[in-house]
């Protein structure tokens, strides 16, 4: 009942701040502000009473199933075990941080937007949740929906073709994957004459010469959501018209769905065709670090060159997934968790660049960290994170990926690793050019107050905590991957 509790908190709350916003502005982010805080007290005692052993050496820490479309075989089944554990954690932590940067950027319609932002979390719990594949298509259009209101209505000059674009890539990949389900249910169901969309009834039917196919359908939706090359197209846009809570989920929580749908769904159900086709995600994993650095550094908008870092950086994740080892699959989950880190505190700073400076152009910037000196230093933290600095958590992600990987592609390991190189390039480039070199603003600008302040302390620990300390997230995700 706790998984449904979690995700009822989001919704719940979600509506709370819709309807009570005409009674007072200040209900909706405080109503917003509880539920995730609410909901991350929950995901933290969950991991509390995982650590202590309560699965009873169960891979399924909790496993719930209660009926809810029988003559369909639908069912509403939630089940958590480490990776879903870790991406709770992430999506909850991030999910307070969208709240506390949108608290006075968001200034029209607060209660529709905030209702919009908890019901795109809700969606995104459901998902790393979800065991019943209609309700993980459920869950899955649950997060697209808001999340183009959010992009459509409070995003910038561009957001309503940025909004059009993300939902026609985000929608069509979703179709194919529900095309994908609907044969796999069927061709279960000519199998054993039961109709299911339950995972585990699914995870051992024979396919034969469709598997293929269906794998593709579903690895389509993951890799247009990831996003690998040359499906990103989506993701500059989003990222660069959205505002800064939506940026922050976009890059730290909704990639993150795609990536966790291959592991959840495309390597267990088709391991054999997985396996078949991992040279070619590899290399489209190698092509994606080094294009999305390419283009990183070429940009001038602050909010589309960190879109492209995601780009590249989620190239790691492909290739580690595809690698088939549990060093770098360690490496997979180490660099879901830190990129939403450290990504999500670059977009919330250019978030704050933007509503000082009223601009998103590096040219038009430069010679801040004289007159904003604790933003500037945050600013280098992560920008020393992006490039994948010992110490911090981004280093050992991309260390054990590519340690993993090279075992299975050598090549496109090396290919790989001057990524790392070109990651230098544009992420120093980003720095100089915002806080470093000549003063081109003149207007006063002010540094960071106290709820600024306390967003990326807390961004700024737990991606030092996690490269100093990354041995109990190791742990959670050990027997995924084994």
């Amino acid at each position: 009942m706790i998984l449904t509790a979690l995700i009822a908190i989001l919704l719940i709350g979600g509506l709370l701040s819709w309807l009570l916003a005409r009674w007072s502005g200040a209900f909706p982010k405080w109503i917003a502000l509880l539920s995730t805080i609410g909901g991350l007290l929950l995901t933290v005692l969950l991991c509390f009473q995982y650590k202590n052993g309560a699965q009873n050496g169960s891979e399924w820490f909790i496993n719930y199933q209660l009926s809810w479309i029988p003559s369909f075989g639908i069912s509403f089944h939630l089940a958590l075990d480490g990776l879903s554990l870790v991406m709770l954690l992430l999506t909850f932590f991030l999910g307070i941080l969208a709240v506390l940067c949108s608290w006075t950027e968001i200034k029209e319609k607060q209660g529709f937007y905030f209702f919009n932002l908890l019901w795109t979390l809700a969606g995104i719990c459901g998902v790393f949740v979800a065991m019943d594949l209609f309700l993980f298509y459920f869950f899955w259009e649950v997060m697209l929906v808001p999340m183009y209101f959010l992009i459509a209505i409070w995003g910038d000059t561009n957001r309503r073709y940025a909004s059009y674009k993300f939902f026609i890539f985000t929608q069509a990949g979703g179709l194919l994957m529900l095309l994908a389900i609907l044969a796999l249910y069927f061709i279960h169901a000519q199998q054993t004459g039961v109709y299911s969309f339950d995972y585990f009834d699914l995870l051992h039917t024979s396919l034969g010469a469709a598997a293929k196919w269906i794998m593709m359908g579903f690895l389509f939706a993951f890799m247009v959501k990831l996003p690998v090359v040359p499906l990103h197209n989506w993701l500059p846009d989003a990222h660069g018209e959205a505002p800064t809570g939506g940026s922050l989920i976009l890059a730290g929580l909704l990639l993150k769905t795609g990536a966790y749908g291959i592991i959840r769904f495309v390597i267990t159900l088709f391991p054999r065709e997985a396996q078949a086709l991992a040279w070619w995600a590899m290399l489209l994993g190698a092509i994606g670090i080094l294009y999305g650095a390419f283009l990183a550094f070429a940009q001038t908008d602050l909010k589309r060159l960190i879109a492209y870092t995601s780009v590249s950086h989620m190239g790691f994740v492909l290739l580690g997934i595809f690698a088939f080892n549990e060093i770098a699959m360690q490496g997979v989950v180490m660099q879901i968790l830190t990129h939403g880190i450290s990504t999500g505190a670059l977009f919330v700073i250019a978030g704050m660049l933007k509503e000082r400076l009223h601009t998103r152009d590096i040219n038009r910037m430069g010679g801040l960290w004289t007159a904003m000196p604790l933003m500037g230093g945050v600013m280098m933290v992560f920008t020393m994170a992006a490039l994948g600095l010992p110490v911090l958590g981004s280093f050992i992600a991309e260390f054990l990926v590519l340690i993993g990987a090279f075992s299975a592609n050598a090549t496109l390991t090396v290919l790989a690793t001057l990524g790392l190189i070109f990651s230098a390039f544009y992420a120093l480039r980003m720095m100089q050019k915002v806080f470093l070199g000549s003063v081109t603003v003149t207007a006063p600008v002010k540094d960071m107050n106290a709820r600024e302040y306390i967003m990326m302390a807390a961004l700024t620990i737990g991606i030092v905590v996690l490269g100093l300390f990354p041995q109990p997230v190791m742990d959670m995700v050990k027997r995924l991957a084994e």
